[in-house]
This record gives structure tokens, C-alpha cells and sequence, in this order.
């Protein structure tokens, strides 16, 4: 997917306590309910996004390009092109990107 079309990425450096950067698009430009974002994230050869807990909405997170991981509280699951991953509210995640030459590229989806 070529996310770049989409103008100038808001990079994220080491995000949650992680390691390298992630560049993020945010893709949802107007108010779309029941969605509160549309995020296309781009994760460094060998990065990793801490982990966090998701305090207000509930996501999915849409695996574009790449080999990576998704950690959901204590459960691993793979992140590659049309992985489709479950964050329910109150629940940590962990994303890791397994390649150190290669991008990992991700949708993030929150809804209400």
C-alpha cells in the first residue's frame, strides 16, 4: 500500500516506551461515527510500539504489509498483509516489526 500519496506522516518516535519510529497518516479527515479514527501507521525495520492500554475506544488493527506481531494482553498473534487484530477497551497492545530490513505497515481503526 502506498500510504505516502497521502501527504506528510506525523512520526512518532520510540511511541509508548517502544523502539524507532512510526510514522502515522491519519486518514479519516471528517467526522464518520460510529468511527473516531482512521490511521495508517508505518513501523521501522526492527521497531516495536510499547505497550499501552486502550482507555477510550475499542480498534482493530489491519495488517497492510510486512512481517510483524500484535501482543493483546498476554496473547501473540501475526500481523501480515489481511491480519485482522481485536483491542477491546481496557486491553494492552504491543505491535513488533520481526524484519530488521523491512517496513511493517498496519491500519489502526477505532470505533465507539
Amino acid at each position: 500500500m502506498e500510504i505516502n500519496s497521502k501527504g506528510a506522516p506525523d512520526p512518532r518516535e520510540n511511541l509508548f516506551g517502544g523502539v524507532g519510529t512510526v510514522k502515522v497518516w491519519n486518514l479519516l479527515r471528517r467526522s464518520a461515527p460510529p468511527f473516531t479514527a482512521v490511521l495508517a501507521c508505518e513501523l521501522d525495520p526492527g521497531g516495536r510500539v510499547g505497550r499501552h492500554r486502550q482507555e477510550e475506544f475499542p480498534e482493530i488493527v489491519i495488517g497492510i504489509e510486512g512481517l510483524g506481531e500484535a501482543v493483546v494482553g498476554k496473547q501473540q498473534f501475526g500481523l501480515r498483509p489481511g491480519d485482522v487484530v481485536h483491542l477491546p477497551v481496557g486491553e494492552t497492545l504491543e505491535i513488533i516489526n520481526h524484519s530488521d530490513t523491512a517496513r511493517l505497515q498496519y491500519l489502526i481503526i477505532k470505533a465507539r
